[in-house]
């Protein structure tokens, strides 16, 4: 396998529009990095210029240390599984496979014996002799998986591979893609707007947005440390809420209309202290999981009405409002709440974000 360097890579079309803006990430050997962020943000754009199908404008590419910015694409050592599966319909499954390692000139012999490793790890042994019509969209995406697979590439890359699947397949194909990046090592980037899919996938995971990167790091040092609001309300299902307000001197944080005060953790109050953040706007996040429901505690944080509860069998989706945010809380119960109902919540303090109001980073983290 191997490790890829991308060094201030720039994207500008010829209309003037920059897709990708001072892209710099270095890929280590057999890791998975994930690319993630809404539609728009550059993240194709920078995978299609790892793979030559993009010209890059400025920057430099690396692969295993050799300068890949004007080698073709086909001799870069990459294969790709696109979002269309792309298979040759009039061709069964193993042609479809084979094609790749035909124009390479590769024996017969080695041909077969690739096709058929690769069709065991893949579960497509009865496959073979079929044509993609006659498979189901999981088998085609196993097929197109397939063919990257027997290249014997040193970088896979992955556009989007999941998202014509229905919600129960994307499930099974990203178990099933995590299991072969396990078991044949390879040097893998995969971009997708998914981020459960990033968070459950990922070594490393890369949040884009607006062609700039945002934060780069494990699933749960995006998911724990968020860089600034919008990675916190990027990554997570229910999002992060996020109440305006002021820290003051006494080591309270008061909502923007004064209607709501708590005490705040010690340690985040001294580092708010240090960045001269206190007596001045700011916001504060907070993850569904960190609110908790207090029925009869009388050390609770503060006392809100519910919107509308959504129930999931093996969770409850709670949303409430505090003056006017919509704030949610995941339980883990069937607790019944009316429309309305006045409730107390209790926030662990300790894992409250505070956000610089301007630059949206996160002052407890930066």
């Amino acid at each position: 396998m191997a490790n890829v360097s991308l060094k201030n890579i720039n994207k500008v079309y010829a209309n003037g529009v920059q897709a990708v803006y001072d892209f710099n990430l270095e890929i280590r050997d057999k890791e998975f990095i994930v690319l993630v962020g809404p539609s728009g943000c550059g993240k194709s754009t920078t995978l299609r210029m790892i793979a030559g199908l993009e010209e890059i404008t400025s920057g430099d590419l690396y692969i295993d240390g050799e300068r890949m910015n004007e080698v073709p694409a086909k001799d870069r050592g990459i294969a790709m599984v696109f979002q269309s599966y792309a298979l040759y319909p009039q061709m069964t499954v193993y042609d479809n496979m084979a094609f790749g390692l035909k124009l390479r000139k590769l024996s017969k012999m080695e041909i077969r014996q690739r096709i058929e490793n690769v069709a065991k790890i893949l579960g497509l042994e009865s496959l073979l002799n079929r044509k993609p019509k006659a498979l189901s969209g999981g088998q085609r995406q196993r097929v197109a998986l397939g063919r990257a697979i027997v290249r014997d590439a040193k970088v896979f890359l992955f556009d989007e591979p999941l998202s014509n699947l229905d919600a129960k397949l994307r499930v099974q194909m990203r178990t099933e893609i995590a299991r072969i990046h396990k078991n044949i090592g390879a040097t893998s980037v995969y971009v997708t707007h998914d981020q459960i899919e990033a968070m459950t996938m990922a070594s490393r995971i890369v949040v884009m947005k607006d062609g700039y990167i945002q934060q780069i790091g494990t699933p749960e040092e995006i998911y724990d440390h968020p860089a600034n609001v919008f990675v916190g309300s990027f990554i997570g299902t229910p999002s992060m809420g996020f109440l305006k307000g002021t820290v003051l001197d006494d080591g309270t944080f008061e909502t923007e209309h004064h209607e709501y005060r708590f005490k705040i953790a010690e340690d985040h109050f001294e580092i708010l202290k240090e960045k001269d953040a206190l007596n001045r706007p700011l916001l504060m996040g907070i993850r569904p999981e960190n609110i908790h429901y207090c029925p009869s505690s009388e050390d609770y944080t503060l006392e809100s009405s519910i919107s509308f509860c959504e129930m999931l069998g093996h969770q409850t989706n709670v949303y409430f409002k505090v003056e006017e945010t919509q704030l949610a809380c995941v339980l883990d119960t069937r607790i019944a709440f009316a429309e309305n109902q006045q409730v107390q919540w209790l926030f662990d303090l300790k894992r409250l974000h505070y956000f610089d109001l301007e630059t949206e980073k996160n002052l407890i983290e930066s």
